[in-house]
């Protein structure tokens, strides 16, 4: 196995404005996925800009999770991955990480419980 690493994805020039979202498949060594989902949810709590954070199991494979993000900006997500909470559980997290793949950059224009985006 590989060694992975976990970087921050700048897709956005700095004068955009409105949400951003991030979709990514974590593929976790086997037997790990409950434990991977405890951490996510651990180090996820309370992040400033964090619109949503939603962390799902894969119905087909056992050992993928998907999570998927909305943030008020590029700029709140990046900040994020300084936060205390999520640099603590990086150590914790590698380990159990077979992959981290972007699966997508995207611009949230709507959602329930999501602010009003400006986008069209």
């Amino acid at each position: 196995m590989g060694a992975v690493a976990i970087t921050r994805v700048q897709a956005r020039s700095p004068e955009a404005s409105g949400m951003y979202g991030l979709i990514v498949k974590l593929t976790v060594v086997p037997g790990k996925r409950d434990e991977m989902i405890a951490i996510l949810k651990e180090s996820a709590a309370d992040m400033p800009g964090c619109l949503s954070y939603v962390v799902a199991k894969d119905s087909a494979d056992e050992n993928l999770v998907w999570v998927t993000e909305v943030w008020d900006s590029a700029a709140s997500h990046d900040a994020s991955l300084s936060l205390p909470s999520v640099t603590r559980s990086m150590p914790r997290i590698k380990p159990m990480l077979s992959s981290f793949d972007k699966i997508a950059v995207t611009t949230p224009v709507w959602g329930v419980g999501l602010p009003s985006s400006q986008a069209k």
